[in-house]
């Protein structure tokens, strides 16, 4: 009501001009398109972060962003509130993930490395931005797809620092996923597809216990967009 109420009142109390009042609107207009054009793409953004946790079974087909987007949501269902800082375009302060919740705050580095090990050296830079944000060792998370060395573990611990490499990070993932109990042994289902629709099948291997989700699409979209 509010637009519609200072689009008609305010040119008549400013004495406007039929071209000004047009004017006015046009821009009022492309202003409101604007803001629902963010509003969409941030709703997207945020659809697109949860589908990553359901569908990716390979985290080494990610790119840099949403390795971050699906660490992020993985904290997010793990009852963090979470803020993306990350930039791929600039600097970003060596913080990716900001977290906060009963535990308090926690900043998170996330590494989108495959082959090479994570070294000391970056160990020691991050633990470097924690002193920066006057928060202890304990406070910083290093997660990364590749793995450790033994002395990075090390330095960690010393530190205090967190570390999820990617053995850890696929287990966290799994355990988020969401799913739906077998009827035949009440183990989690995972949701599947193929060119027939959309169906669950038993994790456990050996079972039988399948359910097609047919002309209940719906349902699928549900779980795949409904959030934690």
């Amino acid at each position: 009501m509010f637009y519609p109420g200072a689009g008609l009142l305010l040119p008549l109390v400013l004495h406007w001009s039929i071209w000004g009042f047009a004017q006015a609107n046009i821009i009022g207009t492309a202003f409101a398109g604007s803001v629902a054009c963010g509003w969409l793409l941030v709703q997207l953004q945020e659809r697109d972060r949860r589908h990553l946790v359901e569908w990716t079974t390979n985290l080494r087909l990610l790119n840099a962003q949403e390795f971050e987007w699906l660490v992020g949501e993985l904290f997010r269902r793990e009852g963090w509130e979470v803020r993306e800082t990350g930039r791929q375009d600039g600097p970003d302060g060596n913080i990716d993930l900001e977290l906060t919740g009963q535990q308090g705050r926690r900043i998170v580095q996330c590494k989108r490395w495959v082959s090479w090990e994570v070294g000391v050296d970056e160990v020691r830079k991050f633990a470097g931005t924690l002193m920066r944000e006057a928060l202890p060792g304990s406070a910083g998370i290093f997660v990364t797809l590749s793995h450790f060395n033994d002395q990075t573990s090390a330095e960690a611990q010393k530190i205090g620092l967190a570390l999820i490499d990617g053995n850890d990070l696929y287990h966290r993932v799994e355990k988020a996923r969401r799913t739906e109990p077998c009827s035949k042994c009440g183990a989690p289902m995972a949701l599947r597809h193929s060119q027939y629709g959309w169906y669950f099948r038993c994790a456990v291997e050996g079972c039988e216990g399948k359910r097609h989700l047919d002309d209940k699409a719906g349902r699928a979209v549900e779980i795949l967009t409904l959030a934690a």
